[in-house]
Formats: structure tokens, C-alpha cells, sequence
């Protein structure tokens, strides 16, 4: 229940009280786990994304505009893996890795605020906005650490955990048929037809069944060096090799 007090009933309360308050930009901030969602953190997620496109549908003649961000992994936040893998290779430990394949995108915070930044400047009502990163396999991640580190540190496999994905999605495939790709980012309109469907029985897109999503598997891939280098961005690691 607190999932849902907090993204789905407290993401309504801050956007009605942004509205009575005429407050010129919300951004409801969400993530890649909103996308094809097997927990309650990713389904009341993909609720306060829906929520938001919903409320944006009365803004005509508003000042207020509600739109949305959507993260991959922020490197080093709450739950990353790699405090993990830091705090094993200190104390000598194995890393204990669930699938050497396992990828996840890499995104340092300062991307991530440079995410909201842009939806601040570029939003539209109902948006969501995705910032295109690079990504790195699980094996890949732990080997750059244990490089820049000097440690001597195994890997040990322990398997993938129960409920645990294998890739990051952050574009499903019907979204993607509809992203604007900004360079650097890809902008989702947020789908403005009303529920009458009928009229759509006869008229489909057959994109939707070509178009690939956007995952950690299929975005630029980093190697060890590259991945050493984003790493360093990090003031934590940086601190530690000083």
C-alpha cells in the first residue's frame, strides 16, 4: 500500500494542488520499471504516468503543464548495484553477480537532471520524455570495477532473482511507433483518443508489429573502458581512488 499512497494517491494530491495553485510546469518522474511492470513499485509507477496523461487531458486554457520523465538506472542511487560491488571489492569479497548477460542502462545523476530540465523547457501536456543512454552488461560493469579498483575480487554467479529482468525496457514497442526522437531524447505524446474504438476496428498500424522497443539490450553497448570512464563521473568512486 505505500506504493500506492505514494506514487498513485500522492501524485494526484501534488497535481491537484499544482493545478489550484496554477503552477506553470509538473513533472511526475518515473522509470523504465513503469514499462512492462511485474511489481507494485513499476505498476503504481505506470499508474502515476497515466494518471498525469489523464489530468492533462483538462488542461485546455490552463497555464499548468503535466508531463513526465522516465529513468533507467541512475548510477550509485538507492539500490544500484554498484555501492554493492564497492563494498564487496573493499572488503575482498566476491562480486555476486545474478546473470553476467543481465543489462541495464547507465545514466550518472547529472544526466538525470538534465532529463527534467529539458521536459521543464520542451513539455507538452500529457508527455513523457526519455533520455536516450548507453548500457552495459552486468559482467562488463563488475570487470571495470574491479579494474579501476586493482582488486583481485571473484565473480561469483548466483543467478537471476525472483523478479528480476534480464534487460530495461524505457520505450515499449507501441510507444515507440509514436516517439519523436529529439536527438539526444525521445518525446511520447500522450494518446489523445477517446474510448470509442470503434472507429479504429478498420484502421490499425502495421509499424506496430515491426517497430523494435527501446531496451538496454539494443542501445549502445559500452565496453570496459567506456564503462571505466562513466564510472569516473561518479564523485564517490573518484573520492575512493584519490
Amino acid at each position: 500500500m505505500e506504493a500506492v499512497k505514494t506514487n498513485v494517491i500522492g501524485c494526484e494530491n501534488v497535481l491537484d494542488c499544482a493545478l489550484e495553485n496554477s503552477v506553470k510546469n509538473v513533472i511526475v518522474l518515473s522509470t523504465d520499471k513503469a514499462v512492462y511492470p511485474i511489481n507494485s513499485m513499476g505498476m503504481s509507477k505506470a499508474l502515476s504516468e497515466k494518471l498525469m496523461i489523464a489530468k492533462s487531458r483538462n488542461l485546455n486554457g490552463s497555464c499548468s503543464i503535466f508531463c513526465a520523465t522516465r529513468y533507467g538506472n541512475v548510477m550509485a542511487s538507492r539500490g544500484s548495484v554498484i555501492p554493492l560491488f564497492i563494498e564487496q571489492i573493499k572488503k575482498g569479497a566476491p562480486l555476486t553477480i545474478t546473470d553476467p548477460q543481465m543489462t541495464r542502462f547507465m545514466m550518472t545523476l547529472e544526466s538525470a537532471v538534465d532529463l527534467v530540465l529539458f521536459a521543464f523547457e520542451n513539455g507538452e501536456n500529457g508527455d513523457i520524455f526519455v533520455q536516450k543512454a548507453p548500457a552495459s552488461t552486468i559482467e562488463v560493469l563488475a570487470n571495470a570495477l574491479l579494474k579501476l579498483y586493482k582488486s583481485n575480487s571473484s565473480i561469483h554467479i548466483i543467478g537471476t532473482r525472483h523478479g528480476e529482468k534480464i534487460y530495461e525496457t524505457l520505450v515499449n514497442r507501441e510507444e515507440m511507433v509514436k516517439a519523436i526522437d529529439l536527438g539526444e531524447y525521445y518525446r511520447i505524446p500522450a494518446d489523445t483518443r477517446d474510448l470509442n474504438y470503434g472507429k479504429y476496428f478498420s484502421e490499425g498500424l502495421e509499424e506496430t508489429t515491426t517497430t523494435e522497443e527501446y531496451t538496454s539490450h539494443n542501445t549502445k553497448r559500452l565496453n570496459i573502458e567506456e564503462t571505466i570512464e562513466l564510472l569516473l563521473k561518479l564523485p564517490e568512486i573518484r573520492q575512493d581512488l584519490e
